[in-house]
């Protein structure tokens, strides 16, 4: 029902104590359905990715997250719509950790 995509934010410098944390953006296109579903899903999107940005994966990070709704968003529940984020998000950080140059520590 979704793609997702993230990694550093390239508009931002380096990551500071100070930065704000991540970021999301939603694309949501005509597609979806008229102004009242693509607004509905928009607003679920939101609420789906904001906790989700608050979660221990990317808390401290600068990280730049893109959402895109396909048509099919539209017509699944709240909780599927969910579940989809959170998955297309794991599997997300998942590719950018296996990019990440590993440290000695």
């Amino acid at each position: 029902m979704v793609t997702v995509a993230a990694g550093p934010d390239p508009t931002r410098p380096a990551p500071s104590s100070t930065s704000p944390g991540p970021r999301a953006g939603f694309v949501v296109s005509k597609a979806v359905g008229d102004a009242v579903t693509r607004n509905r899903v928009k607003r679920r999107l939101r609420a789906i990715v904001a906790e989700q940005l608050r979660g221990a994966e990317l808390a401290g990070t600068d990280a730049l997250v893109q959402v895109r709704a396909l048509p099919a968003a539209a017509g699944v529940d709240h909780a599927q719509l969910r579940r989809d984020v959170v998955s297309a998000l794991r599997q997300c950080l998942r590719k950018i950790d296996g990019r990440r140059p590993r440290t000695q520590g």
